[in-house]
């Protein structure tokens, strides 16, 4: 836009005897810069090197978002195994096997037949008691009620079971299912802190999957040893063959006389089923690799319980 001139005048008067003045030359004077102006002025006479300020700004801030361009070398397969291993050390693996067994055994308990001494055909008459047998038992429900086996407790004259905690007290019975071996115990009094066992459908249990045994065989426990489903849908003949069980699971857990009445567990601790008898060939009451457990639903009916 072209400034506007502005001109000096003189007030003082002209003598008409002098010589005149010079004439009086314009002066041009600056208007100041309005401000807006300025700026914009300023932006256009930089702006290729705004531009290119602008560009290297976004090309740094991608870099800097962008983890790769920050990533660290690759780990070296030395930096790798002492990671794991120190990994390792601070947190140790626990075994399948070892979980399933914290979480069943607060529910495992030790079962004892009693009898009166002379019962078992001695000549003693002093009524002192004695252990007829030991078996397991799984705590199915808070208020003391146990599973175990019927053989477990036939002829006792005294039924008295052993806790986790250590605590004992006495049994009765309240039920029997002698079509399948087993038999519901009522304890009293409890322990406060006792654990019912978590019970699980068969209805997807395949050969092959992991099983758990706990108990006391010949009274030692408790005890667990691990193994497999060998089969469903088992037979087994007592080997005096006065009675036939069906609808048997088979595994290979070890179990010895003790371990009846004892539960079958999967590796998340649940019971699927109730252990009741081994085969032996050679009709010795030793485990050679064939054990059979009652199915869960079996049992919880004895109980008196809802199937799954």
């Amino acid at each position: 836009m072209k400034r506007v001139p502005l001109y000096s005048r003189s007030h003082r008067p002209t003598a008409s005897a002098e010589p005149p003045a010079a004439a009086a030359v314009p002066v041009e004077v600056a208007a100041p810069p309005a401000r807006g102006r300025s700026r914009w002025s300023f932006l256009l006479r930089h702006e290729r090197r705004l531009w290119l300020l602008l560009i290297v700004g976004l090309a740094v801030g991608i870099w800097w978002a962008n983890p790769t361009f920050n990533a660290k070398p690759p780990l070296t397969m030395e930096q790798i195994d002492a990671g794991i291993r120190q990994s390792i050390e601070d947190k140790p693996l626990v075994a399948p096997e070892s979980r399933a067994y914290d979480a069943i055994i607060p529910s495992v308990v030790r079962v004892v037949g009693l009898m009166t001494e002379g019962d078992d055909g001695s000549d003693k008459k002093d009524n002192g008691t004695v252990e007829r047998g030991v078996g397991t038992g799984v705590v199915i429900i808070d208020n003391g009620t146990i599973l175990t086996n019927l053989h477990v407790i036939s002829g006792a004259k005294k039924i008295r079971v052993t806790f986790f905690d250590g605590s004992e007290s006495d049994a009765v019975v309240v039920g029997t299912q002698p079509e399948n071996d087993l038999a519901v115990l009522r304890a009293n009094p409890i322990p406060d802190d006792l654990f019912p066992a978590t019970m699980r459908s068969t209805a997807d249990l395949a050969p092959g999957d992991h099983v758990l045994v706990v108990g006391f065989p010949f009274g030692i426990g408790p005890s667990a040893s691990a193994g497999v489903v060998s089969g469903l849908k088992r037979q087994f003949r007592s080997p005096e063959g006065q009675q036939t069980l069906t609808n048997l699971i088979q595994f290979d857990a070890a179990a010895n006389p003790g371990n009846s009445g004892g539960p079958l567990v999967t590796m998340d601790g649940e019971v699927v089923g109730i252990v009741t008898a081994i085969l032996n060939p050679n009709r010795q009451r030793v485990f050679i690799g064939i054990g059979f457990a009652v199915p869960i639903e079996n049992a919880a009916s004895a109980a008196g319980m809802p199937p799954f």
